[in-house]
């Protein structure tokens, strides 16, 4: 029987609305009204829900639904009662039937996914969030250490200059020297993130603050539920329309809600179901900090490859540098034989010619100066050019004994860094060792 198209099946769906719609402003249902749809679940579904909010027997209703569709009336009534405030009145059974089971190559359904937003926030109590916390602990996270860590330390991973190198940023590009210090930065950020996300107090909800967050209402500002809240499933589920609509994988979900800016219950949650991923992502933090500084280094100085090592920089690359600074610099310059031949024709012209004509003796005197004045400009050219390669030369040996000061720096500054590093590896695993705190 098409049930939508009845007058008693119209009559309880508008009901079924008014009803959520007190349940989500004061928790108190409206007068149930005189009516029956046979074989249809939500009737005496909607009856039992009334009657135990009421106070009274709801068995005979309870029954009659169960068998019409058991798992539709597990999750109406378990989410029913967590928007109204009430979720302590559920019965373990319909928790266990309304969220079913959660596998590893199946998707997270709509309904398992409010009923945990709902347990997250404390709406079934401590009973209820254990619950919920044993079904996702059943299903293996996958341990990929860039998904956790760019979940709960989003940002680019450029490479980090520790202090040593401030001076030689370029020291830090090198992967042997860049690659601990990024990773102990990431590891800090990493235990800061989590002290963050378990630091939040789990329950000590009153009814009003559970019927709010159950019902995805706002607080302070923001919305309660990033996705999929209790009341749009409920609403779903009067309709009758399909409510197993899948939404993501589990691990999806987990990495979803570590991120920064996510409700702080769905993240302790989240991070108390990934904590062996995580542990596992920071133990790798911690080993890559433990790398030794290398015996030797090539590092690009003034454009030319320099070898550094603990005891100086390498002689046969500065020697090699130090010709590729000279024929940089050496640029291509007038011949010295010009000015010679303007002062041997000026000699001719004076003494030779200007024996017979004094004027010729004149114009010998000014070639000859001419001459004189050509072989000191290219010495003036020779002394800048050997000046700029002396100076160059002099910077480019004062730059490789920087660096290798600053790499004997880093190898202390190491020692200190991975010191640092275990210690917020101890903190992060006692920290997920213990989890949520309590309210």
């Amino acid at each position: 029987m098409d049930v939508s198209t009845g007058e008693s099946a119209s009559e309880l769906h508008r009901y079924a609305e008014a009803l959520l719609t007190h349940l989500t402003a004061d928790g108190t249902p409206p007068p149930f009204p005189d009516v029956d749809v046979p074989d249809y679940w939500l009737s005496p579904a909607v009856q039992a829900l009334v009657l135990i909010m009421n106070g009274e027997d709801a068995l005979e209703p309870l029954a009659r639904a169960a068998r019409l569709d058991e798992g539709r009336t597990s999750l109406f009534l378990c989410l029913a009662l967590a928007v109204c405030g009430h979720g302590d009145r559920i019965h373990a059974s319909w928790l266990g039937t309304a969220f079913g089971d959660l596998a590893e190559d199946r998707p997270v359904a709509s309904g398992q996914r409010a009923l945990w937003l709902a347990a997250a926030r404390g709406a079934y109590g401590p009973a209820g969030k254990i619950f919920v916390l044993r079904k996702l602990d059943a299903i293996e996270v996958p341990p990929e250490d860039e998904l956790w860590l760019k979940a709960l330390v989003p940002g680019e991973t450029r490479a980090v200059v520790p202090p040593s190198l401030l001076e030689f940023p370029e020291l830090a590009g090198i992967p042997a020297l860049g690659v601990p210090a990024l990773a102990a930065e990431r590891l800090g950020r990493l235990r800061e993130r989590c002290e963050e996300i378990l630091s939040v107090r789990q329950g000590g909800e009153s009814a009003v603050a559970s019927r709010a967050v159950a019902s995805g209402a706002t607080v302070s500002g923001e919305a309660v539920w990033p996705e999929m809240e209790p009341v749009a499933v409920l609403r779903v589920l009067i309709a009758d329309s399909e409510t197993d609509a899948p939404l993501s994988a589990l691990s999806g979900h987990l990495l979803h809600d570590v991120q920064p800016g996510a409700d702080p219950y769905l993240a302790a949650l989240a991070l108390h179901v990934a904590a062996p991923a995580v542990k596992a992502a920071a133990e790798h933090l911690a080993e890559s900090t433990l790398g030794e500084t290398p015996e030797s280094v090539t590092v690009p100085i003034m454009g030319n490859a320099i070898v550094l090592r603990p005891d100086g920089p390498d002689p046969s690359t500065l020697t090699e540098a130090e010709r590729l600074i000279v024929a940089r610099n050496i640029t291509r310059r007038p011949a010295r034989q010009g000015g010679y031949v303007l002062i041997v024709l000026g000699l001719v012209l004076a003494a030779g010619l200007g024996l017979l004509f004094w004027p010729t003796a004149a114009v010998g005197a000014g070639v000859c100066g001419w001459g004189f004045y050509r072989l000191w400009r290219v010495r003036q050219r020779e002394l800048v050019e050997l000046a700029r390669i002396e100076a160059e030369v002099a910077e480019l040996h004062k730059l490789a004994d920087g660096a290798v000061w600053a790499l004997h720096e880093y190898a202390r500054e190491a020692k200190g860094r991975r010191e640092v590093a275990t210690e917020d590896l101890t903190a992060l695993t006692r920290l997920l060792r213990r989890g949520p705190r309590a309210g």
